[in-house]
């Protein structure tokens, strides 16, 4: 499997393809070329790990054979950035990790985790400068439901609903000075709801991708419940990284580098329109790849604490704070 090091130079590629581009190789690099035959996009595929094709393309055999030779994952995706195929790098055959996925009952894992996401939300708020008094009110509470969601005999429910109202609270308080309603997965209803749903969508690929090199069955999960369809691990063990995309979203509304006329409105919903969609995809790949070495460490350290069996308070934690 990937080491620390091979991985730290490992690359997330993410190209945007038109009408009349190709994808083609030359001495195992990868090229994406324009009508004219001119290179827009160039990668080692030694140093790939995660591809990200958005747009009009043509998947061919030399694409995919690439692929399993160097072990990197691909991802298609729409014009609008919607997932439509992931065709991932994975390992086959680790049963014994399988079987102790399929066993396992207990929700202590799961509660560990949480714990870890809102012990990183609390971390941005704390981060804010001149709090009100209900902000400060609203960092307490989190520091309660960190240790609340961590009391012995808690079902999925008890945790997720914890997780719940943490989190109403915490988008409430970091997003208060930029027009914030709620937080509606997938419904796209203002520009930062519209954004987060693309960010996290790249963290999801980028979490699924190592999961997949373990050989975990990423649709089995330790909280979220198994859906036809749903990757509920991916969903599960992205929970203490998604204030990274959090974190860049804010920074971006602040800084004045998200302009709503980048984006169309149809049928209540914001789109992000696809000329403008490289400056917004870049904000987020930059800030995943700014951790991308702890969330691999955190992931292999993940998977080994899993198969030994450890106590969940022996499992590996993600602190934004350590910098």
């Amino acid at each position: 499997m990937m080491s620390t090091r091979d991985f730290e130079c490992k690359q997330i590629a993410f190209v945007f393809t038109s009408k009349g581009e190709k994808i083609s190789f030359k001495n195992d690099n990868l090229l994406i070329q324009d009508e004219e035959g001119k290179v827009k996009h160039q990668s080692t595929c030694y140093r790939l790990f995660l591809l990200f094709i958005c747009g009009d393309y043509c998947i061919t055999s030399g694409l995919l054979d690439r692929a399993s030779k160097f072990g990197f994952n691909i991802v298609l995706m729409t014009s609008n950035l919607r997932v439509v195929k992931i065709i991932p790098a994975k390992a086959e055959g680790n049963v014994l990790l399988r079987k102790k996925q399929y066993n396992l009952k207990e929700t202590s894992i799961a509660a560990h985790v949480i714990a870890n996401k809102i012990h990183n939300q609390n971390y941005l708020l704390k981060k804010k400068r001149n709090k009100t008094e209900e902000e400060k009110d609203t960092i307490k509470k989190l520091e309660q439901f960190e240790k609340d969601v961590l009391k012995e005999n808690l079902d999925a429910q008890n945790i997720m609903g914890i997780e719940g109202v943490s989190a109403k609270l915490y988008f409430q308080s970091l997003f208060n000075n930029h027009n914030w309603k709620s937080r509606r997965p997938r419904a796209k209803q203002d520009v930062t709801n519209c954004l987060m749903d693309i960010g996290y969508t790249i963290l999801f690929n980028v979490i699924n991708a190592l999961l997949e090199m373990y050989g975990f069955d990423v649709y089995v999960g330790i909280l979220h419940t198994q859906f036809f369809h749903r990757k509920s691990l991916v969903c599960d063990l992205e929970e203490p990284f998604r204030p990274i995309i959090d974190a860049a979203l804010i920074k971006a509304l602040n800084l004045g580098q998200i302009n709503e006329k980048d984006f169309w409105k149809t049928n209540e919903q914001y789109i992000l329109t696809w000329k403008n969609s490289a400056k917004y995809v870049e904000i987020f790949i930059r800030a995943i790849m700014e951790y991308k070495n702890e969330i691999f460490i955190y992931l292999q350290s993940y998977y080994r604490a899993f198969m030994r069996g450890k106590n969940p308070k022996d499992f590996p934690v993600f602190d934004m704070g350590d910098e």
